[in-house]
């Protein structure tokens, strides 16, 4: 067992993704069984991630989540800003603008819409509970656009790790609701054709959200959801750490 561990700790960053690849593979395998896929895999990969470093912080009293358990170490380095960053842009090469241009002005003006909304409403509740500075404001206020947006924004304009933990958790709350809420508010919006269901993802953005609602109203509309709500997230790492830090720099 002794040379076993060795092996793990030595080849850290492959035993990182061997164990992100169970988690997650345990995570779509709970979001079928358990909930038929409308409780989407990513949001419960992300819930099992938060309990195993709950549990990992509680059990070595590290800072680092699992990352503070020797075999586990890799994971500090999977999970770092760089590969993060990478994972990123690479989505975002698979992105084609003329698909964009395909959903209409209506598809591209929910785009910036729903970016700059939701990053308001982010805001106005960090406020609200006591934030001042800035950089939280902005960083809180990115992490309800997307739990993606959040520590990009975050890591960008110098944000504190805590705040940044706080912005993934708030775009992961959203990601929830939107998955959760969208089946019953989906006859009453008129989200029943492909351009509302555009328009939707443009509004919303959580991809993951998007798709697990739309697979649930109906899953034909998911391509064209999932469409504009993959720029969404791009849009959101352009504006926010620019532009809309800059106009809450000004205001605070």
């Amino acid at each position: 067992m002794n040379s076993f561990e060795d092996i793990l700790i030595t080849n850290n960053l492959i035993t990182a993704f061997v164990f992100v690849g169970l988690t997650v593979y345990f995570a779509y395998f709970i979001s079928e069984k358990l909930t038929n896929g409308r409780f989407h895999g990513s949001a419960v990969a992300i819930i099992l991630g938060l309990i195993f470093a709950y549990f990992a912080g509680t059990l070595t009293g590290g800072e680092k989540g699992v990352a503070d358990i020797a075999i586990l170490s890799g994971v500090g380095i999977l999970g770092g800003s760089m590969l993060r960053d990478f994972a990123i842009v690479a989505t975002a090469y698979g992105a084609n603008f003329s698909d964009l241009k395909s959903s209409g002005k209506a598809g591209i003006f929910s785009l910036f819409f729903g970016v700059i909304l939701s990053f308001s409403l982010g805001a106005i509740v960090a406020i609200a509970f006591g934030y001042d500075d800035p950089k939280d404001i902005t960083t809180i206020g990115a992490g309800t656009v997307t739990f993606v947006v959040g520590p990009v924004s975050g890591s960008a304009i110098g944000a504190s790790s805590e705040v940044i933990a706080l912005s993934i958790a708030a775009g992961l709350v959203k990601s929830i609701l939107v998955m959760t809420m969208t089946p019953l508010f989906a006859k009453r919006i008129g989200l029943d054709n492909p351009k509302s269901a555009m328009v939707f993802g443009g509004l919303m953005g959580t991809n993951s959200g998007v798709a697990a609602g739309l697979a649930a109203v109906d899953p034909k509309l998911v391509p064209y959801g999932a469409m504009t709500a993959t720029f969404y997230t791009a849009v959101g790492c352009l504006l926010v750490p620019s532009v809309l830090f800059l106009l809450i720099d000004l205001m605070f």
